[in-house]
Order: C-alpha cells, then sequence, then structure tokens
C-alpha cells in the first residue's frame, strides 16, 4: 500500500493569523507519517502565526491552487480562520477540489466553508459548534460526532477531534 501513497501530495489551507496549532500540527503528523507528502496555502505568502503561537511558512495562495496536483484538501479551524470563512477564495479552493473529484476535508470552524461552497447539501457532517447554524443553512445533516466521513467529505469537530480528523483522512487517502 505505501507504494500507492508515495507522490500524494495533501494540502493543508491555514488562515494567515490564528490557526489552530494542534489541528494543523495533528492533521500534519498523522498524513506524513503515514508516507503523504504536505504543502500549505494561505490567503497570503510568508510567516503564518497560529493562535498558540506555532509559525508555519506559507509559500502559496489559495486563489494560485491547482486542485490537480494534490490528492485532498484540509481546512484547518482556528479563530482566524473563524474571521474569514466567508472568503469567496476559500469557497472556491473547496470548490474546485470537489469538481475536481479530490478528498475535502474541514474542522472545527471550516466546514462552514464547504456549506457556504454548496458542498454539504444533503451531506452528514459535524462542526464546531459555532458553526451549526451555517452547516444547517446550507443543507447539511448535522451529526453529533467528532469526525463524520460522507463520501470524498470528511469533517472533525474541533481541537478535541484533530488526531482521529488526520486519522480518518489518511486512511480514507489510502486507497
Amino acid at each position: 500500500m505505501q507504494e500507492n501513497i508515495t507522490g500524494k501530495k495533501i494540502l493543508l489551507v491555514i488562515s494567515f493569523q490564528g490557526f489552530k496549532d494542534v489541528e494543523y500540527a495533528e492533521t500534519r503528523e498523522q498524513l506524513e507519517k503515514r508516507g503523504f507528502s504536505v504543502e500549505v496555502a494561505s490567503i497570503q505568502k510568508g510567516t503564518a502565526v497560529g493562535a498558540d503561537g506555532m509559525e508555519v511558512e506559507v509559500a502559496k495562495t489559495v486563489n494560485r491552487v491547482d486542485p490537480e496536483g494534490y490528492a485532498a484538501v484540509a481546512f484547518i479551524g482556528g479563530p482566524g480562520m473563524a474571521r474569514i470563512v466567508e472568503d469567496d477564495n476559500l469557497q472556491a479552493l473547496a470548490r474546485n477540489f470537489y469538481e475536481a473529484d479530490k478528498v475535502i476535508s474541514a474542522i472545527c470552524i471550516t466546514p462552514v466553508i464547504l456549506a457556504k461552497a454548496g458542498l454539504l447539501e444533503g451531506k452528514e457532517a459535524t462542526v464546531f459548534p459555532d458553526g451549526s447554524s451555517y452547516l444547517e443553512e446550507g443543507g447539511a445533516r448535522l451529526q453529533d460526532k467528532e469526525v463524520v466521513v460522507d463520501g470524498r467529505i470528511i469533517t472533525g469537530k474541533g481541537p478535541s477531534a484533530a488526531l482521529e480528523f488526520g486519522k480518518t483522512l489518511a486512511e480514507n487517502l489510502k486507497s
């Protein structure tokens, strides 16, 4: 199975200020230890700073990403992302990955991006409690679970789900 994974790239999307460190770190670690390569994008390039002080170099902007180079995208939550979930570039990125038949994943508040992009209509999903109304408005069937998989869409509830979210994403990409 390892030979299928080698070369598969996953895009992690973080806010430039205030991403949730544990969600980023756990997701990245679970993917890399299973052989995936990870790249990071945000709304601007430079040094992104997490809510708890982690620094991550961002070399790509979300409006310049071609989904064809990736197996999946994972939107990472946090207070900074909560401020930009309605950003058109983030929603367009989610739609582009979906239309390219890729796995789309989002944790914490970021399932709101998927709902706003029109990707959760009729789908089971979870979200950090602050985002529940947005998912319901987007037609999602809200689940009170740490991680929910519905087809190619994986959603995680928040920081406490970070480890399970990363593992679930990696496992769903192995096939």
